[in-house]
């Protein structure tokens, strides 16, 4: 297994974090628009990138929903 990425933050933290993930990955932006700052983290991880401005998950991003 790989190593947590969201370790380094709180219970509650990771667990958004982790939905954004979900959000991002069933293009559910319009309903649940990811913020700036979610954004951010999740592209400073590794786990997001953007394409034409709209976020999509990388190899790893995916990964961390298959875990």
């Amino acid at each position: 297994m790989a190593d947590n990425p969201f370790a380094e933050f709180s219970l509650e933290r990771a667990i958004s974090l982790r939905w954004t993930l979900r959000d991002i990955q069933a293009g559910r932006l319009k309903l649940s628009p990811v913020s700036d700052e979610d954004l951010h983290i999740l592209a400073e991880l590794g786990l997001v990138e953007l394409h034409d401005d709209e976020p999509g998950l990388t190899e790893a991003g995916a990964a961390v929903l298959s875990d």
